[in-house]
C-alpha cells in the first residue's frame, strides 16, 4: 500500500480499512495506551518499588551489622573484662594517701643509696586531682657522677609504685660531677570519699552553669 492509499483512508470508516492499516493503527493505539499508563500510573509504582528495594537492602545491611555485633558481643565483654583487670592492676601500682610519705622516702633513699647529694627535694604544695587519681610533682636537684645519676633514674623506674622523671636538665660542675634538675611525678589513687566529693563538686558546677 502506497502513501497515497493511506491518505485516502477515511478515519470514520476504520472497519472498512485493509488489514495492514488496521493492525498498524491498533499497534499505535496500544503503544499510546501503554505509554499513558506508564506515565500517569506505573511510573510512580516503579519508583515506589525501587525505593522499597533500596530500603530492603539497607535493612539487610543493618541486620547483618547488628548480627555481627551480637556475635562479637562475648568477645567485646571479654575485652572489657581484660581492660578492667589491667586498670585494676595499674591502680594497685598507685599508693593511697597514707602511703605517699613512704613513697617519697623511697625516692629519697634511691638517690642516697647511689651516693648522690640532694640539693633540693621539694614536693608541690598541692596535688593535681584527676578523675581517679592525684598527681604530685616534686622538684628535685641532685649532684653526683654521670653513672650514679643514670643508676638513680633506673632505680626510680623500678620502684613498685609509679614514678616518672620529667623536665630533666643536666649541668656540669667544675669538679667533673653533674647536677640534674628534674620534676619527679608521683601518683596516688583517690579513695571513695575523695571520688564522691569530686563528683558532688562536678554536679554542683553543672547545676550552677544552667
Amino acid at each position: 500500500m502506497t502513501l497515497d492509499d493511506l491518505r485516502r483512508l477515511d478515519p470514520k470508516k476504520i472497519g472498512s480499512w485493509p488489514a495492514g492499516p488496521k493492525f498498524g493503527t491498533l499497534l499505535l493505539l496500544l503503544v499510546l495506551i501503554l505509554g499513558a499508563a506508564y506515565w500517569f500510573d506505573w511510573k510512580d509504582q516503579f519508583d515506589r518499588i525501587d525505593a522499597e528495594k533500596a530500603r530492603e537492602e539497607q535493612l539487610k545491611g543493618t541486620f547483618v551489622a547488628k548480627k555481627k555485633e551480637a556475635l562479637d558481643l562475648p568477645a567485646y565483654r571479654k575485652q572489657l573484662e581484660d581492660i578492667e583487670k589491667q586498670f585494676g592492676a595499674l591502680l594497685k601500682q598507685l599508693p593511697g594517701k597514707s602511703e605517699m610519705d613512704a613513697l617519697l622516702t623511697d625516692i629519697n633513699q634511691a638517690g642516697l643509696g647511689r651516693g648522690l647529694q640532694f640539693e633540693l627535694f621539694k614536693p608541690a604544695a598541692s596535688e593535681t586531682v584527676q578523675e581517679f587519681y592525684a598527681e604530685l610533682p616534686i622538684t628535685i636537684r641532685i649532684s653526683g657522677s654521670y653513672h650514679d645519676i643514670g643508676a638513680f633514674a633506673s632505680d626510680v623506674g623500678k620502684l613498685s609504685r609509679i614514678v616518672t622523671l620529667n623536665d630533666i636538665a643536666l649541668t656540669a660542675n667544675k669538679d667533673g660531677t653533674l647536677v640534674m634538675d628534674a620534676t619527679a611525678k608521683t601518683f596516688r589513687y583517690l579513695d571513695e570519699d575523695e571520688i564522691s566529693a569530686q563528683k558532688r563538686a562536678k554536679d554542683k558546677d553543672k547545676k550552677g552553669a544552667k
